[in-house]
């Protein structure tokens, strides 16, 4: 048995049914359809529900990281079973959630000196930073350290990756991503935004004409970056809601056909990314295996 426990914030957007499987403890993110309610990932509200709440009430939620008292409150418990926490946080440069994390290890090391706690920015934002929990989960399993975990993956996040489209641009307009003349213009033309993780930030690559064009683009830069060594990689794909899973289940079923490691799951992409992006994101992440890590 491990002698440490891993925790991740939600917003690695790993099902609550594959985190239990995983043995991972959750710190929720919160969202808000109102500015005044605020209901916790995974706990009182699913990607799925969230989805079809946006669709049906054309709304427009705000989501709060989570606070130093909710990692508090997921850590302390395993440090009082004589355990060690290891913490997988959303990139720093999306949100405040690592430095609650942080914080919240600095006060929990004094009350428990013999324990040790590490919490790692990610650089990854959802699929590609559940990817990560995936190979921090793998390696556990197969006996590495907590430090050992921690020197392969602050290297294997540089070696993770997603690219994605949007169906819409209404939410990236919405949340001050894109502005309005260039939402408009999507809209008349018909562009797809090409979105790619670089260095924990999220960047436009490119725009493209049409959804099923958007959809090749996201599978041939999949298909450039990691064909000559695919089976040094894992791949997952995530989408909204979930009246696209079937056109993700085809590209899926693509990638495997052409002797890609991809995971048998598709995985909905969070509340978290889910805000910004609106119920039609469409993505394919990637990442380098811990045993190929160098």
């Amino acid at each position: 048995m491990s002698t440490y426990k891993i925790l991740s914030d939600t917003s690695c957007d790993i099902p609550a049914a594959v985190l239990e499987q995983l043995d991972v403890t959750y710190v929720p993110f919160h969202v808000s359809f109102d500015t005044v309610n605020y209901l916790k990932e995974l706990q009182d509200i699913t990607p799925d529900e969230f989805y079809d709440k946006i669709n049906a009430d054309k709304l427009y939620p705000k989501t709060s990281l989570p606070s130093v008292q909710d990692y508090m409150d997921a850590m302390e418990p395993v440090l009082k079973e004589g355990k060690d926490v290891f913490c997988i946080c959303l990139t720093a440069n999306f949100s405040g959630s690592y430095q609650s994390g942080v914080n919240a290890a600095n006060i929990l090391s004094e009350a428990y000196p013999e324990r040790k706690i590490i919490v790692l920015d990610s650089a990854c934002v959802t699929g590609s930073q559940g990817l990560l929990v995936y190979e921090a989960c793998r390696m556990r399993d197969a006996g590495y350290s907590m430090e050992e975990l921690l020197a392969v993956l602050d290297k294997q996040k540089y070696m993770t990756k997603i690219n994605f489209t949007v169906d819409s641009l209404d939410y990236l307009q919405k949340g001050g991503r894109i502005g309005k003349a260039a939402a408009l213009a999507g809209a008349i033309l018909n562009i797809k935004p090409i979105i790619v993780m670089r260095d924990g930030e999220l960047y436009p690559e490119s725009k493209v004409r049409g959804h099923k064009k958007a959809l090749k683009t996201i599978m041939d830069m999949t298909r450039n970056e990691i064909d000559s060594e695919k089976e040094h990689y894992r791949v997952l794909l995530v989408r909204g809601e979930k009246e696209r899973h079937a056109t993700v289940e085809e590209m899926r079923q693509t990638l495997l056909a052409e002797g890609f490691d991809v995971m048998d799951e598709i995985w909905p992409v969070g509340i978290t990314i889910g805000t910004h992006t609106g119920p039609t994101p469409i993505g394919i992440c990637y990442i380098k295996k811990y045993e190929y890590v160098k």
